[in-house]
């Protein structure tokens, strides 16, 4: 991947969550902290924009998640100075897991993470906020989030960048080591990894969604890359699938003649 100018996309990326914000008639943000990289860049990013003071982040264990998202989750508010709270999400998670108990991880997970941005709308309109996303550009391509649920905001400072960048800009803004170090996770159950679900490596999907899409390589010339033409077809079935999730809903239009 090309080099990137960190320096100017970090000046555009506080330039356009300010005057996104401010157009929007409000002043301040909220967004749910993880514990992962992506939210705590988004965080690091938003406070450089708005002031400590106007942004919260919101803490949203279940009973299954990790201490270690919570702790790395504060070690992000420590670090900024920034209002935050804690939302248990495991009493309205499970009261309504009690309809299917043989529910699977996957349907599971989905509903946590819907459940997590119910929380942050309500609080968002108790705080007269702005809810800000957290999800990154290879996440998007392949579908790798809930569709209102943690794909869910008003605006999204980091929807162009890929993992691989979120890492570099994220060691760049000053995000503990710790966060960007770790495996990334979206924490909805024991032992789930992303890379673990996926398949396949950020660092590796990353280069050829570059190559494939920015590039605009053929199929010939990913391969002669190096690039496996099982993981190619892989990962353009996983972006074909999971387009619909990027657009907004599609609102049907009546012929004049109705």
């Amino acid at each position: 991947m090309d080099f990137m100018d960190l320096h100017s996309i970090r000046k555009h990326l506080v330039d356009f969550i300010r005057s996104e914000v401010h157009n929007a008639g409000f002043q301040k943000c909220i967004l749910g902290l993880s514990g992962g990289v992506d939210s705590a860049l988004v965080a690091f990013l938003a406070m450089e924009a708005l002031g400590n003071k106007n942004l919260t982040g919101i803490l949203m264990p279940y009973k299954s998640s990790s201490p270690e998202s919570t702790s790395d989750a504060m070690l992000v508010v420590q670090a900024l100075g920034i209002h935050w709270e804690k939302v248990e999400i495991t009493p309205m998670v499970d009261a309504y897991l009690t309809i299917d108990p043989e529910m699977d991880n996957v349907r599971r997970g989905n509903i946590m993470a819907r459940q997590r941005m119910i929380v942050l709308y309500d609080i968002s309109a108790r705080e007269k906020a702005l809810v800000l996303g957290t999800s990154n550009k290879t996440e998007i391509l392949l579908g790798y989030g809930t569709l209102f649920g943690d794909t869910a905001c008003a605006i999204n400072p980091v929807g162009s960048l890929y993992k691989t960048e979120v890492w570099a800009m994220a060691e760049a803004v000053g995000v503990p080591k710790r966060i960007i170090e770790k495996k990334p996770t979206a924490d909805l159950w024991e032992g789930q990894t992303d890379e673990g679900e996926l398949g396949f490596q950020y660092r590796h999907v990353d280069k050829l969604l570059y190559q494939m899409l920015d590039k605009r390589c053929s199929e010939d010339e990913l391969i002669k890359q190096g690039f496996e033409k099982e993981f190619i077809s892989k990962v353009k079935d996983l972006i074909r699938r999971n387009e619909f999730k990027s657009r907004p809903p599609l609102i049907a239009k009546l012929p004049m003649n109705i």
